[in-house]
């Protein structure tokens, strides 16, 4: 008799088919990656089968790990769905992943999800919020809100909203050193921005926005780094309306400068059905509908 293969196994390679890497999806689903590895070569000496290849980046599918991923893929959805069908209609369980940019997940999200967390006391949520994203195609994310729609994959993708940046300086700087003009950038006035060999999203180069502006002499990776620095008088900087028009020691400087950018909210095609991940969305929809004039204050 055949004995069942077990289901760690199983959800290890999963996990590693999805993150490309063992060191990477032990760190996402907190298993050891010694542990990880341990249990791929089990399941490769009991399938008799090669499932990955290992190349500089990380491991890579074979076609009989290509074959094998479908079908643990289905079994990985039906437990969801029976995880989501035990106890009363109405209760969540579970985990929640969602993956949002840094400014995003700190400045509004952050600030609400206690409420969507109260009325799901049984779902554990995990708020990705950081300069770069997790992968609804690879399912290391249930839920994604990205800076740009997706063009390939197996995932669903619709707008969530549009939203401002504009340049803002702190009130002292300019008490200090006088009015901003765009001939004062640069020289009276630093300019603070990204690193732009850094950038996770070509949506964060606002060169052609800009115009001809002098280029960031102080940078970071993070928007909150960025907005700490405007906020301190170190330089003046491109920050969303939500973060910018939120700080009372903040003013908007050269008014005719605005940027316009799109949040899409992304979901994979084979979990978006999930009644977790349904009602996150629905509640997210709903957030940026009632903050709506803090993403996108009319022009």
């Amino acid at each position: 008799m055949t004995q069942p293969l077990p289901w760690n196994d199983l959800q290890d390679f999963l996990a590693v088919a999805r993150a490309g890497q063992i060191a990477r999806a032990a760190a996402l689903i907190g298993v050891d990656a010694t542990t990880i590895g341990r249990r791929l070569r089990r399941l490769e000496a009991r399938l008799g089968r090669t499932l990955f290849e290992q190349t500089r980046e990380g491991q890579v599918l074979t076609e009989a790990g290509e074959a094998l991923l479908a079908q643990v893929e289905e079994m990985q959805n039906a437990a969801e769905r029976i995880v989501e069908t035990r106890g009363p209609a109405e209760a969540l369980s579970g985990l929640l992943r969602v993956s949002v940019s840094e400014g995003f997940g700190t400045w509004l999200i952050a600030e609400h999800l206690h409420e969507f967390a109260a009325q799901h006391p049984a779902l554990t949520v995990d708020l990705a919020a950081s300069s770069g994203f997790l992968s609804p195609s690879r399912r290391e994310a249930d839920v994604a809100v990205l800076l740009a729609r997706p063009r390939h994959g197996p995932v669903v993708a619709g707008k969530l909203s549009d939203y401002a940046l504009h340049l803002y300086a702190a009130r002292a700087m300019i008490e200090h050193l006088g009015a901003v003009t765009r001939e004062s950038l640069g020289d009276r006035h630093p300019m603070v921005g990204y690193i732009p060999d850094l950038l996770y999203s070509p949506e964060l180069r606002f060169v052609d926005d800009l115009g001809p502006l002098p280029a960031p002499t102080l940078r970071s990776s993070s928007i909150n780094a960025q907005a700490r620095l405007i906020a301190t008088g170190a330089g003046i900087g491109v920050l969303p309306h939500f973060i910018g028009g939120g700080m009372p020691d903040l003013v908007r400087v050269l008014p005719e400068v605005t940027i316009h950018r799109t949040f899409w909210l992304v979901t994979h095609r084979d979990t978006r059905q999930l009644r977790r991940v349904r009602s996150f969305s629905a509640w997210l929809g709903g957030l940026v509908t009632k903050h709506h004039a803090r993403l996108d204050p009319p022009r």
